[in-house]
């Protein structure tokens, strides 16, 4: 029997917007308790291989501050932008999201997220990794600067924000839009009805 979609069983590991909003879209509640793990690449460790890592670590982190009752499922997450084999995080300032876009505009990159659901009061955890290809539009400085200057790139992977007004530079998406955002919905909810969370129903 799965459990109920009550506000208390899942724990969001992230203080992500992002993910909260696609979280309440589909329709679940939950309760936002950021983990506090750093976001370190190890030496020769693969994109993929980071995000589950960290995703994993992320769900453990919270799960471990939680009593192991009431049955609770802590949701971790991390998403990283690759180009060339080099991770694209969030930019320093102003200039380095400019430099970023840059190196994106008229190419594709490769967008990776990894998932982990863990249980309170167990060991287990169940770790998912989605890739989506995003291809932008070749674009101009004076264009890329605008963009910037609005704001809304400084706290994004890669510089840009699909779900905002970043979309007008994107021309392609391969793969799960709702990844590229931060968190592939298709995926997650998955994960979450196999650890036994009950999903909301359709219509």
């Amino acid at each position: 029997m799965g459990a109920s979609t009550d506000s208390n069983l899942l724990v969001l590991a992230s203080a992500s917007p992002r993910r909260r909003d696609l979280l309440t879209r589909a329709g679940l509640r939950f309760e936002i308790l950021p983990a506090d793990v750093p976001e370190e690449m190890r030496a020769g460790e693969a994109p993929r291989m980071l995000v589950e890592r960290l995703a994993a670590e992320k769900a453990a982190s919270v799960r471990d501050r939680l009593p192991a009752q009431p049955r609770r499922l802590v949701l971790g997450s991390d998403t990283v932008v690759v180009l060339d084999a080099d991770i694209l995080g969030k930019p320093r300032d102003p200039e380095h999201a400019v430099a970023m876009l840059r190196r994106l505009a008229g190419r594709t990159h490769t967008v990776w997220t990894g998932v982990a659901v863990a249980t309170t009061g167990a060991e287990a955890l169940c770790v998912r990794s989605v890739e989506s290809r995003v291809t932008l539009r070749p674009a101009d400085e004076a264009e890329l600067r605008a963009y910037v200057a609005t704001g809304e790139p400084l706290d994004k992977a890669g510089s840009y924000a699909l779900q905002g007004e970043g979309r007008r530079l994107v021309s392609r998406i391969d793969g799960s839009e709702s990844n590229v955002i931060g968190l592939p919905l298709e995926e997650t909810l998955e994960l979450l009805a196999a650890a036994g969370l009950e999903l909301p129903r359709a219509g």
